[in-house]
């Protein structure tokens, strides 16, 4: 499946999920890096959190983790040009963070899709949910966004060779301009 996201004004965007789902190589920059400089634009991240919580329900059930069991979660915020357009929160089962580079404040070489292709568990399922809804009050501030303005919410749940869920993220983003396509390839 891919997803691709185009701004239909002037500098069209267009991008696509699966360069975000495959290990990469040594050396080969992460999928943001890469994707924001095929545009001639600079892409980066801000790391605004890591750490081992209790996780939301739905990223419990998603995970089908226990009403015990914890996840370790990376909040970004990432940018185009320093301009934020995206927060992504990543979830993670500790049984499989805790210990790695997943669980540390810093960024990951290859990005996290590497490290659990290293780790054994390389993705092989991908789901992905979309809806839109007003921006939070927290949303509006981190993303500079206005009174009113609505975000785009995917939200991906990846599993492994195994069926395992390994991987559940929730990115939210600015909407104007933004469109979603899907093609999936059978």
């Amino acid at each position: 499946m891919e997803r691709r996201i185009e701004v239909s004004t002037p500098g069209e965007w267009e991008s696509v999920s699966s360069p975000y789902l495959r290990p990469r190589r040594a050396g080969e920059a992460d999928a943001w890096a890469e994707e924001t400089a095929e545009r001639k634009v600079s892409g980066t991240q801000q790391l605004r959190e890591v750490a081992e919580v209790s996780p939301p329900a739905s990223v419990a059930e998603g995970l089908r983790l226990g009403s015990d069991e914890r996840v370790v979660v990376r909040r970004r915020v990432m940018l185009v040009d320093d301009q934020p357009v995206e927060l992504t929160d990543s979830y993670y089962p500790s049984q499989i963070a805790r210990g790695t580079a997943l669980a540390e404040s810093r960024k990951i070489r290859g990005g996290a899709v590497t490290l659990l292709a290293e780790l054994g568990y390389r993705l092989e399922r991908v789901q992905e949910d979309v809806s839109a809804r007003p921006a939070t009050s927290d949303e509006q501030q981190l993303l500079a966004l206005a009174d009113g303005e609505w975000v785009l919410v995917l939200v991906r749940l990846a599993r492994s060779l195994e069926g395992r869920p390994v991987e559940m993220s929730i990115m939210t983003m600015t909407a104007a301009d933004r469109h979603l396509r899907y093609q999936v390839t059978p």
